[in-house]
């Protein structure tokens, strides 16, 4: 049957085609008229035909292909819960910024600078400041309306923000101490954030540089992995019954870990790694204690460091409890741009035969990966990116080719968060030829981390309320606990075991925006334009 007739949402169109909601809150910016889709007072319902393509390779070195067609049934809950934020490393740059952004756009703050007064802004953030297609008007132009909007989600403004850091240093001071922030607006927030100091945390000083002792002055006291474990879990309880919260998403924003070992018996599977954090086994690192906590506490959990927080155990442990979790590591500046770049070159027919990184910041992220230990970690996140795309074209790279790729991490103070970023991509191109492309960017890196950690809340907040049934199940089901969904976001996206990993940035935007319009029983968005390509009869 058709919807209900849409509110007044008292949008507007311009001449490009995009669409602006003056008053979101009012109801939905747009209503899909199809007899797939229902609304009721509290979900969308969609059914949607999942088209795939399945290929069998023939004993000849043929192809045979068979088109397949799969319905699922989209429940979406349409009301936005009350939503906390609290972060691991709270006290960091990315913490201090993201709470300070969030101050300053919820209480429309300017500041002066030598360019002119500026105004707060969620830019960065793809959820927050990008489009996305909707469909054609009646003359075959595009309509865009903003990624926000495609579904009810929990507007930044809106979260309750608090966490954990292993300095004690108030959000204020840590603010001031991160140097990020323009000093008139730092001037202007301080007040608020003066009275917002970090919960204790937890150091494992043989997983974290040594050189972080300085700032080890916040901890849970003693050497009981159990005991830290459920301290954390009493924290996330009393930070939801505090604030009348009714969600909770964590996102890990501390320190590069090093990579955790892999020991069969010990954190291997959900049972051995619970049975080791009771013997407080040396192998289980702080982000996994995070991790299990909140995997009890059924919140999901978010990694935006390079380290291996989700062994076996963890991620066997999220799928037992139905829990989400999602890492590792923030994509922010010159892995996102290596992700697209490689796919536009190895998608034109160009072979990319190396790739150097070269990368210098002062910031404390920075003073941590000066240990080989932890720069290990970060070095596997950022060398893995190209794999997919290198593997999908077998006419550039042979079975077991594939581009040199160095990555190279210093220390330098004087810099600050002012990350400065060298890539060189050699490649070989027509007729023997070569040809070598240099990039170098400069920016704070905070700048680039706090929309991502932005996105990643609202994006796990938004999959909470999704689930979905195919026409053989009767129930309702939560996505797959491992939220691969936020692969734009991460450089080493985790996935469900054995399936596998895209880290094309394209293909990871067009996954989760197809997913979002598949729960309002919305066809993928494709660029075919064939209306624009035959003859108008």
């Amino acid at each position: 049957m058709a919807p209900p007739p849409a509110p007044n949402t008292s949008a507007s169109a311009n001449s490009k085609g995009y669409v602006s909601p003056d008053n979101p809150s009012h109801g939905p910016l747009f209503k899909v008229n199809s007899p797939n889709v229902q609304y009721t007072g509290q979900h969308i319902l969609a059914e949607y035909a999942y088209q795939n393509t399945l290929v069998e390779r023939n004993d000849d070195g043929t192809f045979t292909v068979k088109p397949t067609e799969t319905t699922y049934h989209f429940k979406t809950d349409v009301r936005v819960p009350k939503v906390g934020l609290m972060m691991v490393g709270w006290g960091g740059n990315n913490g201090s910024t993201v709470t300070a952004s969030v101050l300053a756009n919820k209480n429309h703050i300017t500041w002066r600078t030598k360019r002119g007064i500026q105004e707060p802004n969620y830019w960065g953030s793809v959820i927050q400041a990008s489009t996305l297609k909707l469909g054609v008007d009646s003359k075959g132009n595009d309509v865009y309306i903003p990624f926000s909007q495609v579904l009810p989600m929990t507007n930044p403004n809106d979260l309750v923000i608090g966490g954990w850091d292993i300095s004690r240093v108030d959000l204020g001071a840590a603010m001031e101490r991160a140097a990020v922030l323009d000093y008139d607006l730092q001037r202007q927030v301080r007040p608020m954030m003066e009275t917002m100091v970090p919960l204790a945390s937890i150091y494992y000083p043989d997983f974290i540089a040594a050189n972080q002792v300085d700032r080890a002055d916040n901890l849970i006291p003693g050497n009981d992995k159990h005991a830290h474990l459920e301290q954390i879990r009493k924290d996330i309880r009393e930070f939801k019954a505090k604030n009348n919260l009714d969600k909770v998403i964590i996102v890990w924003t501390a320190n590069t870990e090093r990579y955790a070992d892999i020991v069969p018996g010990v954190n291997d599977t959900a049972t051995n790694i619970l049975a080791s954090v009771r013997a407080s086994h040396p192998e289980i690192s702080p982000s996994t204690i995070f991790a299990l906590a909140c995997i009890r506490e059924h919140v999901p959990f978010i990694n935006g460091s390079p380290q291996n927080t989700f062994v076996p155990g963890v991620i066997e442990l999220a799928q037992q409890e139905r829990t989400y979790i999602g890492g590792d590591d923030f994509k922010s500046g010159q892995t996102k741009f290596k992700s697209a770049i490689v796919d536009f070159l190895v998608n034109a027919g160009i072979k990319p035969v190396s790739i150097t990184s070269y990368n210098h910041l002062g910031n404390n992220d920075g003073k941590n990966l000066s240990s080989y230990a932890q720069f290990r970690s970060k070095e596997i996140s950022k060398s893995t990116v190209v794999d997919d795309m290198v593997a999908a074209n077998r006419l550039l790279y042979k079975e077991d080719e594939h581009p040199d790729h160095t990555v190279v991490i210093k220390y330098v103070p004087a810099v600050g968060d002012s990350k400065r970023a060298l890539d060189e991509y050699e490649c070989d191109i027509f007729m023997g030829g070569r040809q070598s492309i240099s990039v170098y960017n400069i920016c704070e890196d905070s700048f680039l981390a706090s929309p991502l950690i932005l996105d990643l809340t609202v994006v796990t907040e938004l999959m909470t309320r999704i689930e979905y049934r195919t026409e053989e199940t009767s129930k309702w089901s939560p996505f797959h606990s491992v939220l691969s969904i936020l692969s734009y976001m991460l450089k080493a996206p985790l996935v469900a075991p054995n399936t596998p990993v895209v880290n094309a940035l394209a293909r990871q935007r067009a996954a989760m925006e197809n997913i979002f319009r598949a729960c309002v029983g919305l066809t993928p968005s494709n660029d075919m334009l064939l209306e624009h390509k035959v003859w108008k009869h």
